[in-house]
């Protein structure tokens, strides 16, 4: 009966800890984002203000455009997108999911329904 005992106050305690370090993850400050695309790798500065679980990213786009997100920050996954003008008009929406890891991110950028590209952040 006590290692049962044992077994599950470890396993609260493992849990707990765990708990405690998601709610620890910030990402609020600067980050240079790199995008791996067929055109190779793209690299912009971006700046993420954390509330909670609410997230929004502000960057200056490729054409020189101020560019705002919204998204959500849940323990050590991150995610945010935003709608933009297409080549051929209408619209593209571009969603960003990822993991946190300290000083640095990673993930996969959704590019509407014609692609995908590999990102990495890091902390400036």
């Amino acid at each position: 009966m006590s290692k049962i005992r044992s077994f599950f106050t470890l396993s609260i305690l493992v849990l707990m800890t765990v708990s405690l370090s998601a709610l620890d993850v910030n990402v609020t400050g600067d980050w240079e984002l790199t995008m791996t695309t067929p055109r190779g790798e793209r690299t912009q500065d971006i700046h993420f203000e954390q509330k909670g679980e609410k997230l929004t990213a502000t960057w200056t786009g490729f054409r020189g455009d101020e560019v705002t997100a919204e998204g959500t920050v849940k323990g050590n996954e991150i995610e945010w997108s935003y709608t933009r003008p297409g080549r051929e008009g209408g619209e593209i929406t571009m969603t960003y999911k990822g993991k946190i890891e300290g000083d640095t991110m990673s993930g996969e950028a959704q590019m509407g329904d014609r692609a995908s590209f590999e990102w990495t952040a890091k902390r400036k």
